[in-house]
């Protein structure tokens, strides 16, 4: 079984292969313990570049491990909520591997992939996970791990950071924390910071091989024209940089 798994909702990009025949990737040991084929991963901060980096990521990672399209079990990608053109850079990605090697594909959470994260890293089983959505707004998640996996405990929403600091307040003590909100608003949640380690900040797909693995396992994949991507908002924000047209 090959897995191939990409993620490009965040101001990260990257991906991931699982099989017997790939070599373990050392940047990524505690996620060896939680399967059972070695994974190889590649992992970068490009902000804007996730166009340009995602099909030569790809390429390397497969001819590392001299696996073709057509010998993958499956592709996996983050589906979102995050940056609006990055989780269409992925789906599109996804559209054009999966129909031209006729695959099945896995959609995950790129909230629920960063819970999985802190959970591989740490054994914390219960995650609260917010993403920087602009606008004076977090994407948040809860989590709790359920058979080795994140489980969602609430519908993934958008909330202001003053909404999100009240729901972690609500929360048990020994809780991971993952994502950008936190890091944005630190003033806000100074108190949170102070008491637990921000343990993720971006989603990695190496961590979306789990709920791969589950959909195969359990036959819940869908098809090339099911791939819908996940904005929990409808509207959007564009801001120009300085001194760009």
């Amino acid at each position: 079984m090959n897995i191939l798994a990409i993620d490009t909702a965040t101001e990260a990009c990257s991906v991931a292969l699982m099989g017997s025949s790939v070599s373990s990737n050392p940047q990524n040991p505690a996620l060896q313990n939680h399967t059972v084929d070695p994974v190889d991963s590649i992992f970068e901060i490009c902000p804007q570049q996730h166009s340009q980096q995602i099909l030569p990521m790809i390429d390397t990672i497969l001819t590392r491990s001299s696996v073709l399209p057509a010998n993958l079990s499956a592709i996996a990608y983050g589906c979102g909520p995050g940056s609006f053109t990055g989780v269409r850079i992925a789906a599109s990605t996804v559209q054009g591997l999966a129909f031209g090697a006729d695959l099945p594909v896995v959609q995950v959470s790129t909230l629920a992939t960063m819970a999985q994260q802190v959970y591989a890293q740490t054994g914390r089983t219960e995650h609260l996970v917010l993403i920087d959505a602009r606008m004076q707004e977090v994407y948040m998640g809860h989590f709790t791990i359920v058979d080795g996996i994140a489980s969602a405990q609430m519908k993934e929403v958008v909330v202001a950071p003053q909404d999100a600091l009240d729901y972690w307040r609500s929360l048990p003590q020994d809780i991971g924390l993952a994502g950008t909100g936190f890091v944005t608003y630190a003033s806000l949640f100074s108190e949170a910071l102070q008491r637990f380690t921000l343990d993720v900040l971006y989603p990695n797909a190496a961590y979306m091989l789990p709920f791969a693995q589950q959909a195969l396992k359990k036959k819940t994949t869908i098809t090339v024209n099911e791939i819908e991507p996940v904005y929990v908002r409808d509207t959007v924000t564009w801001k120009k940089l300085p001194h760009k047209m």
